[in-house]
């Protein structure tokens, strides 16, 4: 993989330790909006930006043409909204197994690192920041100085459609300089980073099952590779 300029990750279960925090908070403001989820269809729309989830919910509910649907969607979100800020400013915050050592390795070879989430920008900060990951970032959260860990950081309201469409992917090769979208890698843990990464028509779609999704769960997606966890990506740059 000598052509490859880029590597775009996930946040939540692929470089930032799952312990179920979204899930968690999903289904407490589900239930405090009467919106009744299973757990199961939680899980499978990990990595959607959250306002789209609320949305499909709501329209599976009473339907979009509902005169309460958006009053609903709205309700709902900013209940979760809250309920996940209050989650992230009082626990702890950790990278993922590898996460760490591979970014060095990236950065020794002078590949870039961006980091794209289904969150919205507030809450995407918090985490940045007690990571330490912000540091560094300008208020483009560019990695202008050359100092930052990470080069760039994308949340899916900076963007018109977040996953499974490619949005996330396209804004962080144009503002890298990137030419070639097969010069690219994209990683993440849910069938919606597989998808946009497919739809972008990066070099690689890589899912890793060690975040919200298992192997089992995984395969039965479009990908280009899964991976136990971060470490085996190295292997595949060295392919």
């Amino acid at each position: 993989m000598k052509n490859i300029e880029l590597v775009i990750f996930d946040m939540a279960g692929t470089t930032v330790r799952d312990q179920k925090e979204v899930e968690t908070c999903f289904a407490q403001a589900c239930k405090f909006t009467d919106l009744d989820v299973t757990e199961e269809r939680i899980l499978a729309l990990q990595g959607y930006s959250k306002i789209e989830v609320f949305r499909m919910l709501w329209n599976e509910k009473i339907g979009e043409t509902h005169p309460d649907f958006v009053k609903n969607v709205q309700y709902s979100y900013e209940n979760f909204k809250r309920i996940l800020e209050e989650h992230y400013h009082i626990h702890t915050v950790l990278p993922t197994a590898h996460c760490l050592e591979i970014f060095e390795y990236l950065r020794v070879h002078d590949i870039k690192i961006a980091l794209t989430t289904g969150f919205y920008r507030k809450v995407t900060d918090i985490i940045l920041n007690k990571l330490g990951w912000l540091d560094g970032l300008n208020s483009e959260y560019f990695n202008a100085s050359g100092k930052s860990i990470i080069d760039l950081s994308i949340a899916s309201d900076e963007v018109e459609k977040g996953r499974p469409q490619p949005d996330m992917i396209l804004k962080a090769v144009k503002t890298l300089g990137i030419n070639d979208l097969k010069n690219v890698i994209n990683i993440g843990d849910t069938p919606s980073d597989l998808q946009s990464g497919k739809s972008a028509d990066v070099a690689l779609s890589l899912g890793i099952c060690n975040g919200t999704h298992s192997r089992d769960q995984l395969r039965n997606y479009r990908n280009d590779g899964l991976i136990a966890d971060l470490s085996e990506l190295k292997i595949i740059l060295e392919r």
